[in-house]
This record gives C-alpha cells, structure tokens and sequence, in this order.
C-alpha cells in the first residue's frame, strides 16, 4: 500500500524533473544507454509505484500528453517529404505488411492461447499492430532521417496507426451496438476524408498569409503550436486519436518550416529540452512493478511481448529483402515500429473500460510497453551509426565525401542598417553548405566616428548576431572603421578569405541612380569573389516556387557549380520545387551539379534560347515566387551586350517581385577601384539613355520579324515538298 507522494509542492516537483532531464542524459552517455530508456527508467524510480517521491498527477497527465503530441508533431516536421515521395510505394508495402502481421498473429495467439473470444483477440491484434516512433529522435541524432529506411518506417507508421484505430473503432462498434456496423465504420473513414482534405486545404493558405505579416519568431512558433494542437482536437472530434492529428500537423506545416530556419531550432529546443523528457517520464510513472511481476502476469506478458517484437520483426525483414536494403536498413525500420506507447494505451484502456480485458492484459500490456520502449531504441541505436555510413558512402565514394565535407565556404553579408539584417541572415543560413565548413561574418562599415554611427553599427551587429543564434548559426560580428562602404568590403574580403558576398539590394535615391547603385557597381568591377543580391517582400519559407534565368555560355564561367549549390541548399531547406530557364546546353551540366551531389529536390528545365524570352517570364512570375538572375560581368565568358539591359529590365517588369541576383565567382585579376572622373571606369550596371533602348529595341523588333518570317517560309516550303 502505497502513501501520499513525498514532495506535492510544484516548485519542487518541477525542480525534481529538471534535474532528471539534466542529468539523466549525461549518466547514460557514459554507460552507453538510449537517453530513451533513461527517462521511462527514472519515472519508475519516482513514480507512485517505485519510491513515491512525486504523484502521477494531473500535471504528468498533461504535460505527457503535450509530450506525445510534441513527439509526433517533429516526426511529421522533420520528414523530407521529396524523398517521402519517392518511397512512398515502398512504404505502402512496409505499412501493409506492419498492420496485418501483427493483426493476424494477435488474433491467432489470443484465441488458441490466450483462450478470448474473437472480437476481443481483434482488438489486442489492433493494440499489436500499432506502434509509436518513440526512437526518432535516435534517427534524427545520427542524420539518418532522409535514409529510405526511415521514410518507408514514416509511411508505414502511418498506415499502421490508422489502421489500428479503424479496428478499435469497429471493435467498439461492435461492443456497444452487439453487430457490425459497416455504416459506422463508413461514416468514420468519410469524416477521415474530410479532415484531411480540410487541412490540407487550409493549413498552408492561413500558415503563409500568417508569415507573412508576422516575423517575429516567438509569435510564429505560438502560431505553430496552435495549428498543431487545433489538427489534434479536430482529430479526436471526428473519433480518432490526437496524436495522428499532430503528426498530420507536421506533414503539412513541412513546407514552412524548413529545417535550418531559426523557428525549427526553436521548435526542436523546446521539445527536447522539456516536452518530450516529460512525456517520457510520464510513461515510466504508469508502470506498476508491483503488479507486473506476478507468475501469471509474466507469463501472459512473454507471450504478447514475443508476438509484439516477432510480428514487428517480419515486416522490416521482408520489406528489407524485396527492397534490397542492406542489415542496418533493416534493424533501423525495426528499431523504429517496435515501440508501443500511445495508441496501445488507448486501445488497452478502451478495452479494460468495456470489460474486454481484464487486470492480467492491463498489466501485461504495461510490461510490454516498457520493454519495447527499451527495446526499439537500442535496435535504431544499434543500426543507426552503420546505415550513416552506408549513407556517406553512397553519396559518391567515401573520398569524394571527404572532399566535400572539407569544402570551404565563408560568406559575408554587409548590414547597413538593422532592418536590413534578419531578412539577409535568414537567407544566407538557408543557402550554407551543411557538408563542409561554413563561416558567416556579418560586416558595418562606418566612416564616421560619431556615437550615432556607433549605436547604429552596434545595432545593426546584435540583430545580425541574434538572427543566426536562432538558427542555432555562429557568426562573427566585424565593426569596420574604413574610407567609404565598398573599400571595407574589400578588405573584409581579402582578410578573412571570403567566398561569397550576400548584399541587399539598393534602393534608387534619385532618377538618375542606377538599378543597383554605385556600390554594387564598384563591388562588380572590384572582386572575382560569387556576390548574392537580395530584394524579398515576403519570408524566404513562404516562395512556392523558386525560377532560376540563366545567360547562354553561363556554365564555363568559374562559379558555375558554386551558385548551382547554393540555389539547390535554398530550394532543400525551403522545400519548394525550382525551375531552371536556360539554353539545352546548360540543363545536363546543372542536372549533373544537383545529382552529383544527392540534394534530392524537385528541379524542371524550361528551355530558354534566345534573350526576348527574358522578358517573357515577367508574366509568369508569380508574387510568391523568388526570380533568381544569373549576371555576368564585363569581359566574362558569358557576358554579352545584352546584358546591359538586365538592371533597366528587372526594374520595369519585376518591380514587384522577390529577386536574387548572383554574379559568379570568377578568376582573373581584380580591377582597382575607378573614381567618377575616370574616363576609363565602366558602370556596367548603369541603365543605357531612353533613345539608345528605342533604337535597340525597334531594331530588334526588325529582326525578330524577319527571322519569324523566315521560318514560315521554310514551313511553306517544306509542306509544300511533303504535299
């Protein structure tokens, strides 16, 4: 008989759990124990049913409820739904195979061994076939989130859960009527559609026009936490668990959170650090030690528990062998559908509620729980570490890895202002290379030692530095005291071995400036180093698309598979798809750079050939996209005089939409600076006069009439021998 808990204040209980998350993990990492197993094991230790030291309250009630919640929401969230897709086949075998094994060898053992009737063996084959992603995280530590294995497990995860809860509900159907209501059942598959629909519907459409107004993080990491936890409500009100809610939830928030965004470094700190921990503890507090170490008790339990891995078992094995995926494939999909947690607690509970089961099955189902809990971290943790290197290796050879993991990238990104600092971090970050090293540096340049130049230096610095802490991103902060803005990027470049420049983009001061301004102007002439201009009217998660325009010639200049990279990391991190317009000749070699590199993203070619079609895309280009211009500089390989034209285009057509221009990296020795009294210095980007633009236009006009008329005549031609 147990006492009243040991410690009710909640200061105190909530110190006590602090602790345990504290250093539970730091005591396991030296014996080599899943942080997992910990967690369920220390809430044993203080539960009711271990030392009593705190009460299984309403307080580990709700918090482990929010935990689970949690859990499967990140599940769902750090899913890459392009490769999801690709293995979507694969993983519908894995999630039929993952619910009918343990459905029909439940039902089967429950009857001859067991001795139930059958309605109440088809309810303990639904408790079988579900299963929780409990060991995700373990996935996630390693990187192996994007391996097929954990996809297939993702599909089949969710095939099993729905499945599982279509059985419980026809099984309580059946309890309560004494029939089968196929009307029912019917009934609950057609509200199924119908959430689904809905979410799908309005989830993105309320999420983006949200982001966009809103940028503040903590307002749209509570905006998130409500969508999640308004799709589990709206989940259990159509009769099924919450937690499919909030892993639906993750599904489709997918898009726009990508996963080097400083709201999902947000989302992950919080749930590691308190939510899921919670949930875990709470799970070891259920556990009756007392009650489950009885003769008869473990006996049942060693048979569910040899049903529950053994029907797990065959699944990943079977789908291992007709997948062709190697042993640590195999012990990964296995480590991550053998834990029963959530929905074996509602399917166990129902069932107790109604009679079904009695205090034997309760208390067996508890055991079972516990050890697959246990067991399924240890199998991913086991398999996991050989799987990440299957995953390297595949990529190109182990060397050609090594290679890229060693690449060096530096970027640095001038902020003039504090404005101008969240927009320009966030992109950057989204673009770094996450195989190699990548330093960020963010640059003020002053010329002016006034405490109003200071303060805004300081300022600008601090909100540059805040923006990439959120995304979990180092920078280094330089307050440059130099001649003039342009003289301090160059030699901020040249110092710190910069690779690329990110810059927003100049906002014309008078009629007469040019499109980019005359620092940029400078910059060009000044550095062979990859220079990134900026001008987004909305967050860089919410582009639906990303339509990259590329000059003719453009893949022999130096930075060609550099900028190639840089726009595939965005379109990976965003989860967008991008459309790359350029000539025949180009498309393979940029194919190539994205395959080469298993960046696995959704990529279309549009062949563009001649420079009219330029101005073409002005009509396609939608508010939500991000139009990405390829430049080229004077004396370059693909520069032509064409494009000259592409500042004075860019402000009459695409005034109103999201750009990034890119220069790429050249080599090539650099220019010294020209001042305006330079007969010599060429503006490159200055817009030609209004009466050069008509005579070139109307002479292209000319020719463009010609050449069409050309082709009709050889049509005729043709049509004419063929007839």
């Amino acid at each position: 008989m147990f006492i009243a808990a040991l410690v009710t204040q909640p200061v105190s209980i909530f110190l006590i759990v602090l602790v345990i998350i504290l250093f539970a993990p730091l005591l396991l990492n030296k014996l080599k124990i899943p942080h997992i197993i910990g967690m369920i094991v220390a809430g044993v230790v203080i539960g009711p049913y271990g030392f009593n030291i705190l009460a299984n309250d309403s307080t580990f009630a709700l918090f482990g409820q929010v935990g689970l919640l949690y859990l499967m929401f990140l599940a769902g969230l750090e899913i890459d739904m392009y490769h999801l897709r690709l293995n979507l086949r694969r993983g519908l075998l894995f999630g039929a195979l993952t619910l009918l094994f343990p459905l029909a060898l439940g039902v089967v053992t429950s009857v001859w061994v067991l001795h139930l009737d059958v309605l109440t063996a088809f309810l303990l084959g639904a408790m079988y076939a579900s299963h929780t992603l409990i060991s995700y995280p373990v996935a996630a530590r390693f990187g192996i989130t994007r391996s097929p294995a954990v996809l297939i497990s993702i599909v089949g995860t969710i095939i099993a859960v729905v499945g599982a809860l279509l059985v419980l509900a026809a099984v309580g159907n059946i309890q309560r009527t004494g029939f089968f209501d196929i009307a029912g059942l019917l009934g609950l598959l057609g509200r199924l559609v119908v959430y689904c629909i809905a979410v799908l519907y309005l989830y993105p459409r309320i999420t983006r026009w949200f982001f966009i107004r809103y940028s503040d993080k903590v307002t749209q990491y509570v905006f998130v936490l409500a969508m999640v936890f308004l799709a589990a409500v709206g989940a259990q009100q159509i009769g099924l668990e919450a937690v499919l809610g909030a892993f639906f939830a993750g599904l489709v928030l997918n898009r726009y959170v990508p996963a080097g965004s400083s709201l999902m470094s947000s989302i992950e700190f919080v749930g590691n650090a308190l939510f899921i921990p919670y949930f875990l503890i709470s799970v070891g507090m259920m556990i009756n030690l007392h009650v489950v170490f009885n003769v008869h008790t473990l006996t049942v339990a060693a048979l569910m528990l040899a049903v529950a891995l053994v029907s797990k078992f065959l699944p990943a094995w079977i789908a291992q062998k007709v997948n062709r995926l190697s042993k640590p494939s195999r012990g990964v999909m296995f480590g991550l559908t053998a834990a029963h947690t959530a929905v074996a607690l509602a399917v166990v509970t129902m069932g107790y509620e109604m009679g079904m089961f009695d205090a034997t099955i309760m208390n067996s189902t508890i055991l079972v729980i516990l050890v697959t809990c246990a067991v399924a971290p240890i199998f991913t943790s086991a398999s996991a570490p050989a799987l990440k290197i299957e995953m390297m290796e595949s990529e190109d050879g182990a060397g050609d890895n090594l290679i890229r993991r060693t690449r060096h990238n530096s970027t640095l990104i001038p902020v003039a202002t504090p404005q101008m600092a969240q927009s320009l971090i966030d992109l950057a970050v989204l673009m770094r290379n996450d195989r190699g090293t990548h330093k960020f540096y963010a640059l003020h340049v002053r010329n002016d030692n006034s405490n109003t130049a200071k303060a805004i230096s300081r300022e600008s610095l601090d909100k540059a530095r805040r923006t990439a802490a959120l995304a979990d991103v180092e920078i280094e902060t330089l307050d440059r005291y130099d001649i003039n803005t342009v003289q301090g990027v160059l030699n901020a470049i040249e110092e710190r071995d910069i690779t690329e420049v990110m810059l927003g983009m100049h906002r014309r001061a008078t009629i007469v400036d040019s499109f980019f301004g005359a620092k940029v102007d400078q910059l060009l002439r000044s550095t062979n180093r990859m220079l990134m201009i900026s001008r987004c009217f909305i967050p860089a998660n919410t582009f639906t698309r990303i339509v990259v325009w590329a000059p003719p010639k453009a893949q022999y200049e130096t930075g060609f598979s550099r900028w190639v990279r840089a726009i595939a990391r965005l379109t990976r991190q965003v989860g967008c798809r991008v459309i790359f317009c350029c000539s025949s000749e180009i498309q393979p070699l940029i194919r190539g750079v994205i395959y080469h590199e298993n960046y696995g993203i959704r990529c279309e070619f549009r062949t563009v050939e001649q420079w009219d079609d330029f101005i073409m895309l002005s009509n396609r280009i939608l508010d939500d996209d991000l139009f990405v211009v390829i430049g080229a500089r004077v004396n370059s390989v693909s520069y032509t005089s064409d494009m000259v034209e592409v500042p004075s285009f860019l402000q009459k057509y695409f005034s109103t939409n999201n750009i990034l221009v890119i220069y790429p990296e050249q080599f090539g020795e650099e220019q010294a600076l020209t001042s305006f009294v330079d007969p010599m210095a060429a503006d490159i980007a200055s817009a030609p006069s209004p009466m050069w633009n008509k005579i070139r236009g109307a002479w292209r006009r000319i020719i463009g009439a010609k050449k069409r008329m050309t082709r009709r005549l050889r049509r005729n031609r043709k049509n004419h021998r063929d007839i």
